[in-house]
């Protein structure tokens, strides 16, 4: 087996981020609990947001965790991989929407 830079079992040492500063680490996992429950959105909806936000921001510990969560959760193949598509898509809008200032830069400098 190939190592790489992330170690799946340290996603199981998440709650240790709180030894360094138990008070800020107590407030994280207070909101990161709050943030999941059903409210306006199901969980279900969240933990899907969550895999699509996820994988914008290429966290694999987070890719593994909503991937179990969404499995528990009834949420379908399928449904995981529109999630990414629409993840991507935004992230790949907000790529290109800053082609404008490089367009607006390039017009300014070469009048």
């Amino acid at each position: 087996m190939s190592k790489t830079y992330y170690n799946p079992d340290d996603l199981k040492k998440f709650g240790d981020i709180s030894e360094w500063n138990q008070e800020l680490g107590e407030k994280f996992f207070d909101y990161y609990g709050k943030v999941f429950e059903e409210g306006a959105l199901s969980a279900r909806e969240k933990s899907l947001i969550a895999l699509a936000v996820s994988h914008v921001v290429k966290c694999p510990y987070c890719i593994d965790s909503y991937t179990k969560d969404g499995l528990q959760r009834g949420i379908t193949k399928e449904e995981m991989m529109e999630a990414i598509h629409a993840g991507a898509a935004i992230e790949s809008g907000a790529t290109l929407v800053h082609g404008v200032q490089m367009m607006n830069k390039y017009n300014k400098l070469s009048m």
